[in-house]
């Protein structure tokens, strides 16, 4: 009897002793579980800091705002654009092709895929572009997709196809019940008494933006001494055109790309068409080398997710002592002041990230 007793109690303590240790075992995972926290393994970062993420080796990048989600499409290597999705504006993850020019009903372009821009418009997503053809010419031409990721597959026929000369950079903006197309003749072929000259043109397009809906117009030409008005080769391009406060704002883009003085400035008028008067305070964005700023040109403008912010969209230079073709993606906040656009920047200190953008978490090392 002495001996069974004996035996319980045994039996008793090791059960007490093996739930003591599945206790002291659980709050040991508990405790571990807590040291594994995200704000003990990452770093919180609200900022963010040009040039943006890892992104170089393109140009003039085009963002779009679609469905809480941003979508940004650039000059770049390859056969046809690149497209790059992003939800705070500052972390973008490459996704592919959007336009590829040897797919199906894309045959077309010998080389120099240039500035593509995409709208959406009557629920479905078009990208104009440029392209060198066999004729050794730019042209410009606009593609046509069910979703802004792609695929992009052509739609117009190349603009000016049968005139002799180049034409690039073409941006859409819609106004009402009306698309103007905003566009480039390019400097390679046009001379204008002995000089090389680029020149911006706007005209409407048809419904189905297949075709121009009236002869294209010329709204801004080289003439102001920050835009290399009396060299031999002469610039206005990258234009991108929006609505403020019942008044039209151009910007656009003066000398060659490839040099740090490439800048940008901006023209108004009371009608898409115009005329267009250009800002005497021009240049509003232009290099700084002394924080490693070069050639900041051929912009865009979009919001924070919040809508309560805009941006300037932006390329620079990848290396600011030897400015080439290899360009980075720059944001920097701009406002209107009193009708006047001004911006903050450039910068290349670390920035708030847009309102209602998330934070990110940032691995510690």
């Amino acid at each position: 009897m002495k001996i069974k007793n004996l035996h319980k109690k045994l039996l008793g303590l090791l059960s007490l002793g093996f739930a003591l240790l599945v206790l002291n075992s659980s709050s040991c995972k508990k405790d571990q579980s807590e040291t594994l926290t995200p704000s003990s393994r990452f770093d919180t970062i609200k900022t963010y800091s040009n040039p943006l993420g890892e992104i170089s080796n393109i140009g003039d990048p085009y963002i779009l705002q679609y469905d809480n989600k941003y979508y940004m499409y650039a000059t770049s290597a390859g056969d046809g654009f690149y497209v790059w999705t992003s939800e705070n504006l500052s972390d973008w993850e490459m996704k592919g092709y959007a336009l590829n020019k040897n797919a199906e009903g894309n045959k077309w372009g010998s080389g120099d895929f240039w500035a593509p821009e995409v709208k959406c418009y009557k629920g479905k997503f078009y990208m104009t572009y440029s392209a060198r053809t066999d004729k050794n010419l730019l042209k410009i031409r606009i593609a046509v997709s069910d979703s802004p990721l792609g695929p992009f597959i052509n739609w117009s026929a190349p603009f000016y196809d049968s005139d002799e000369f180049s034409y690039i950079d073409a941006n859409l903006m819609i106004d009402g019940d009306k698309v103007y197309m905003y566009h480039v003749k390019d400097c390679s072929v046009n001379v204008i008494d002995g000089k090389h000259t680029s020149q911006i043109y706007v005209a409407e397009l048809d419904p189905r933006l297949k075709q121009f809906a009236n002869t294209p117009k010329l709204i801004t030409t080289p003439d102001q001494t920050w835009e290399g008005a009396n060299n031999d080769w002469r610039w206005n391009e990258g234009p991108y055109a929006m609505k403020h406060d019942n008044l039209y704002y151009m910007f656009y883009s003066a000398n060659v790309y490839s040099s740090s003085d490439y800048s940008i400035g901006y023209a108004t008028a009371s009608s898409p068409m115009g005329p267009w008067t250009k800002y005497a305070g021009n240049p509003v964005l232009k290099k700084d080398l002394s924080i490693g700023v070069s050639g900041p040109g051929h912009n865009c403008v979009t919001s924070s997710p919040d809508g309560k912010e805009m941006f300037i969209v932006y390329h620079t230079h990848t290396f600011p002592q030897n400015p080439s073709g290899n360009r980075n993606v720059c944001i920097d906040r701009m406002s209107f002041e009193n009708g006047i656009i001004k911006i903050n920047g450039p910068t290349r200190s670390p920035q708030p990230l847009p309102s209602g953008a998330a934070f990110k978490l940032v691995p510690k090392k």
